[in-house]
């Protein structure tokens, strides 16, 4: 059994041959640009999650930073006021160690002038006796 086969139908079988495998070519190469940009699609969202992600842990990272400035800030402002406080009460309640002996001074001097009158008026009054 021998085939025989003209020109014309061998091209046609050729050409129908080449058109399957081009469609089978197209279709595989279409099936992995497919595959491709799917797992592009994938790689993108998962690196958009972790900026997301990354975006999110700065963000509270700066809130606690700046919530704990503030809390410094009223911490020192109310530091500021106690020691204003302080300065204000400070001459009401101490006196300086200038001050202490110029007043204790001046109560020794006194006593002395009334220890000397004393001493006049007792050896006045034994003179009389």
């Amino acid at each position: 059994m021998t085939m025989q086969m003209e020109l014309s139908q061998l091209i046609g079988w050729a050409a129908g041959l080449l058109t399957f495998f081009a469609t089978v070519v197209t279709a595989l190469v279409k099936l992995l640009l497919t595959q491709f940009e799917k797992r592009l699609a994938d790689r993108f969202a998962a690196q958009d999650e972790a900026r997301k992600s990354t975006s999110r842990h700065w963000e509270e990272s700066f809130a606690k930073l700046l919530d704990r400035q503030d809390k410094e800030a009223e911490a020192v402002k109310q530091l500021e006021r106690a020691f204003m406080r302080f300065q204000a009460d400070l001459p009401l309640e101490y006196v300086r160690r200038e001050d202490f002996v110029r007043s204790q001074s001046v109560i020794e001097a006194k006593l002395d002038g009334l220890a000397l009158k004393f001493e006049n008026v007792l050896l006045k009054g034994a003179r009389h006796d």
